[in-house]
């Protein structure tokens, strides 16, 4: 699996030491030691290498750290951190890993991804989004989620039909808004049903109405329609040089088509050619 992710049109690989592997300390060991292996000899080119840690409070959180950060921090760029649900334990990982950089081991400015995936965790979003300048992305978990908030589901994702309305609309939008107010990244959770691709694209496209940077894949089918979610298309790239040309050229309020547009206007066109990876006018 690693192998394939290393080749993969992905733009982040995350290696799992949490839900991907039993919960017997013999099996979460010598997953351990697979993964230093794996960062060892593997070259995820220019991808972002993210290691999804155990959850903070138990023991097998500080064992991962020990058996990570000395030894190959330097061949992964941030912690992902599950199930994230107070201040404190962000504030305790930052300075874990700084006592551990201060030894000299490992590679200072390593970054945190946060997990927000149950009720405590949402409620103190915005204070956990402000506790450490590690954190570079908050994370939604709609599986774990949805089993503490006690909803009858099966599936990572799912859009219950009995419901009369948009489930993840309140907590996706409530992750997005601490994210944006701190500098961070949102990235919605995945979808497990791999072979409905077509909840997949409902998923994505709500993510990316929502402002959302990206989302999870679990499986490399899924890589394509996330990728083409979250990238403008043609049609947008072309409307927002228009906007930003009118407003180079005419300055304040003018009219590209049927609209008018001012500055308003060229920050949003500037924010969908930064998505793009397109050069925008001043």
């Amino acid at each position: 699996m690693a192998e394939k992710a290393a080749s993969s049109a992905a733009a982040e690989v995350i290696l799992d030491l949490e839900d991907a592997v039993p919960g017997l300390a013999a099996e979460k060991e010598q997953a351990r030691g697979v993964l230093v292996q794996t960062l060892r000899e593997l070259d995820f080119g220019t991808r972002t290498v993210a290691v999804r840690i155990n959850r903070i409070g138990g023991s097998e959180a500080i064992r991962d750290l020990l058996a990570l950060v000395p030894t190959v921090a330097d061949r992964f760029s941030c912690l992902v951190i599950p199930k994230v649900t107070s201040v404190g334990e962000v504030t305790f990982i930052d300075q874990l890993l700084s006592g551990i950089e201060q030894t000299g081991s490992g590679r200072p400015g390593l970054g945190l991804e946060l997990q927000i995936e149950d009720p405590q965790g949402l409620e103190s979003v915005g204070e956990i989004a402000r506790a450490s300048a590690r954190t570079e992305a908050l994370i939604f978990g709609p599986g774990d989620f949805a089993a503490a908030m006690g909803m009858p589901q099966l599936t990572i994702g799912p859009e219950p039909a009995q419901y009369p309305g948009d489930i993840w609309h309140y907590p996706l939008f409530r992750i997005a808004i601490a994210a944006r107010a701190c500098g961070l990244q949102a990235i919605d959770g995945p979808c497990s049903a791999i072979a409905d691709q077509a909840l997949l694209e409902r998923s994505a496209q709500r993510a990316v109405q929502l402002g959302y940077d990206g989302k999870w894949a679990i499986h490399p089918s899924q890589l394509d329609v996330l990728n083409r979610a979250f990238t403008p298309d043609l049609d947008q790239i072309q409307r927002a040089e228009q906007i930003l040309a009118s407003l180079e050229a005419r300055g304040g309020a003018s009219r590209v088509g049927t609209e008018m547009v001012d500055e308003a206007h060229g920050r949003m066109a500037r924010q969908i050619l930064a998505r793009a990876g397109r050069e925008s006018l001043p």
